[in-house]
């Protein structure tokens, strides 16, 4: 079992120093550091430390807030961690301590917590949607033609002018216009189309 550190500071101005003593302090062999914003997800510092983790290896930060910026970064990461058959410890958050049946706990119930409060903004988007619709409001990329336009170019394509010559007519691409030409039915609903 090895207890690896990691230390992160925002910007070039900040010192790691204070990070880097407190974890040789609680039994880091190695620290990997870097001076890196959290936001970014790719640190490659923390990249290196969690594929060097193996089975009963612990790795050690001093606050949550140098390892993760929201509850979701830090499920995941914790998540890999815990792949890797590792442990994780946060020395100013007691709670944050999957080496403990106690921490576990708290981290169960913290992703838990995350999942529960993505479903209600997955519901909440949908019904706002739904709302939106009902009140006649239209999704997805505008128009490029009018209806007006519409008919007329599908009345020269059928008169024998080429998608190109009607793209450059009408300032569209050529894809716009192969839309409008009308598709034959198929098999099964030429019945239909008659009654």
């Amino acid at each position: 079992m090895t207890i690896y550190g990691y230390a992160r500071v925002s910007t070039d101005g900040q010192s790691l120093a204070s990070q880097d003593a407190q974890l040789h302090a609680a039994g880091c062999a190695k620290v990997y550091a870097e001076k890196i914003s959290g936001a970014r997800s790719d640190r490659p510092e923390l990249a290196k430390v969690i594929r060097r983790l193996g089975e009963g290896d612990v790795l050690v930060v001093t606050r949550l807030d140098r390892l993760a910026r929201s509850t979701r970064d830090l499920l995941n990461i914790i998540d890999a961690i815990a792949k890797a058959g590792a442990g994780f410890k946060s020395l100013a958050d007691a709670w944050a301590d999957t080496t403990t049946p106690h921490g576990r706990l708290m981290l169960t119930v913290l992703g838990g917590l995350a999942e529960f409060e993505r479903h209600l903004i997955t519901a909440r988007t949908a019904a706002g949607r739904t709302r939106a619709k009902a009140n006649g409001v239209k999704f997805g990329r505008p128009a490029t033609l009018t209806p007006h336009q519409r008919r007329e170019a599908i009345q020269r394509l059928r008169d024998g002018a080429t998608q190109a010559d009607l793209a450059r007519t009408y300032g569209v691409s050529q894809s716009t216009i192969s839309r409008l030409e009308p598709r034959p039915f198929p098999l099964g609903d030429v019945a239909g189309a008659s009654a």
